[in-house]
């Protein structure tokens, strides 16, 4: 009788999605992907050189801004086999244990790089609010503690996550609606309870990314109000520009998260056509766009890539 039982839990694999009735064009559609991969590889990794190399980028703002490529990268290499393998060879399946790997790293990235915008938040808000003691606020220990900090709380608050999902019986059809392993995703195709799963996934949710996006818009709460209180316009317009390229990358950040979360969370039944689209956005447009909006807006990057070119 058990073996019995057995047929009918823990498939050795899940099945990965990719863009449902364009299986046919498949090698096409993996294109852009290969595209967005690579300048988002590359464009963060040069922002990391570039930075590593100008001892005059070996500030606070700079730091905080290579922590966050590195997390783009991460999150770049995390999601690239499966996607690309989808695309180019139909390679749909995933072990258990490569899926719970692959969902700890994109979680621990997306939670890390979350910690990094509000350490950048906090950046902003002493640089513009109290600029004489910037110096001594965010000294080279602090922002090592910060980042250590940052890191710490992505691992330790995702390790949970595939240690739950081991627990669990998966059914015969464990298929993902991404091309790629999330936690919100795997653990609907269990047969068992999850609501360990959800108060958890919930709990993180609230606790990490959502306390975070409260703390950046409480900083600029107050960085609007001390800019507010500059006489001059010019000066007013000097500092709020140092802080757009901060917001561009928070809204690219939590944007599609937000959509995700709530797709999967209040949504009943949703398009998978809808799911696949905000799940890439979620993935692909972030590590793609942060090093495009840190070129065009920080006149350092803007000279140096100039030099490259013109040489």
């Amino acid at each position: 009788m058990p073996a019995v039982n057995d047929t009918k839990f823990q498939p050795a694999v899940f099945l990965l999605t990719g863009i449902p009735v364009l299986e046919n064009v498949h090698v096409w559609i993996s294109i852009p992907f290969c595209l967005m991969y690579i300048i988002s590889i590359l464009g963060n990794s040069f922002i990391l050189f570039i930075i590593k190399t100008d001892p005059s980028l070996h500030e606070p703002m700079y730091i905080f801004l290579s922590m966050l490529a590195v997390t783009d990268v991460g999150l770049s290499i995390s999601t690239l086999p499966t996607t690309l393998g989808i695309y180019w060879f139909q390679s749909r399946e995933i072990s258990h244990d490569a899926c719970f790997a692959q969902l700890f790293f994109i979680h621990s990235f997306t939670l890390i790089q979350s910690s990094v915008l509000l350490c950048m938040a906090f950046d902003r808000f002493v640089a513009i609010c109290k600029p004489l003691r910037y110096a001594s606020i965010l000294t080279p220990p602090i922002v090592a503690k910060m980042g250590l900090v940052c890191l710490l709380k992505g691992v330790t608050l995702i390790l949970p996550l595939p240690i739950l999902l081991k627990q669990h019986r998966f059914c015969k059809d464990s298929i993902l609606s991404q091309s790629y392993c999330l936690h919100s995703d795997v653990m609907t195709t269990a047969c068992s309870d999850i609501r360990v799963n959800v108060i958890y996934g919930l709990f993180i949710t609230v606790s990490s990314r959502g306390l975070d996006l409260l703390l950046i818009l409480l900083s600029y709460v107050m960085i609007f109000k001390s800019v507010m209180s500059i006489t001059s316009h010019g000066n007013r317009l000097k500092a709020l520009n140092t802080c757009v390229s901060h917001i561009c990358v928070v809204i690219l950040f939590y944007t599609p998260h937000i959509a995700l979360s709530v797709i999967y969370r209040f949504v009943k039944n949703p398009s998978p056509i809808i799911q696949i689209v905000v799940g890439n956005v979620y993935m692909l447009v972030p590590p793609l766009m942060n090093p495009i909006v840190y070129s065009v807006k920080i006149q350092a990057f803007r000279v140096r890539i100039i030099r490259i070119f013109v040489k």
